[in-house]
């Protein structure tokens, strides 16, 4: 017989979500979300927090979803400007897979992001990643209600460690492949550039154990294309 378990969490807002736990591994997680931008109207998938910042764009045949330009949208406490979350999808655990390109010239920030667990505009993670690493850059952050806070105050350690992160990364011009990995049971963040099989940050935190997904950045522009995740779906209720 097999067994299945449940989780159930309460959000900051009061409401209860369960579902079932999902395995730990990818590639036995079912395929819950993919976009590669090709359709008729690829943006009707995306809620952005600035629609007029959002576009999509042909590079030689190949559509993507395109962050142009800075967006309107302020946000209550220190947190990202620019992002846009995936429509009618809530996971606990999942892998997130996609290709990124920045669209700005080097500087320290210069950056792209990813957002999960996100349960409102003032409480969700994102993953933060820069060219140089310090107590705003690189690394995967929280936003409690608050102005977003590092997870991994260490730079430069072993990534063999529990938290760490390296000490920033190359976007150069091209388009890079990542991945974005959540364990809700062990707590785990982990985020891979390029090489899948070894971490650029690894973090710990137990806050938000499901939420919504997107993509975007903290003030740059860059594109997404070839999104796929896997994961275990949750039904808040309200």
């Amino acid at each position: 017989m097999k067994l299945v378990l449940f989780l159930c969490v309460t959000l900051v807002t009061g409401t209860l979500a369960c579902a079932g736990a999902a395995p730990a591994r990818d590639t036995e997680m079912p395929i819950v979300f993919q976009a590669d931008f090709q359709g008729d109207d690829p943006l009707a998938q995306w809620e952005p927090m600035d629609p007029k910042a959002w576009k999509i764009i042909d590079q030689d045949g190949n559509k993507a979803l395109s962050m142009f330009k800075d967006s309107s949208y302020r946000p209550k406490v220190r947190s990202p400007h620019n992002y846009a979350l995936i429509k009618d999808l809530v996971v606990s655990d999942f892998v997130l897979t996609l290709k990124m390109q920045s669209l700005t010239k080097d500087y320290g920030h210069r950056d792209l992001c990813l957002f999960f667990g996100h349960q409102d505009a003032s409480h969700f993670y994102y993953v933060h990643m820069a060219l140089k690493a310090d107590a705003n850059a690189h690394s995967v952050f929280l936003v409690n209600g608050k102005p977003r806070k590092t997870l991994i105050p260490d730079i430069g350690k072993d990534i063999g460690g529990k938290v760490t992160r390296t000490k920033g990364l190359v976007w150069g011009d091209g388009w890079h492949a990542v991945k974005l990995e959540r364990d809700t049971a062990a707590g785990t963040i982990k985020v891979y550039f390029d090489d899948m099989k070894t971490p650029i940050m690894a973090a710990e935190d137990p806050h938000f154990a499901w939420g919504r997904i997107g993509v975007g950045s903290f003030d740059d522009e860059g594109s997404y294309d070839d999104i796929v995740i896997r994961g275990v779906k949750v039904e808040p209720k309200k």
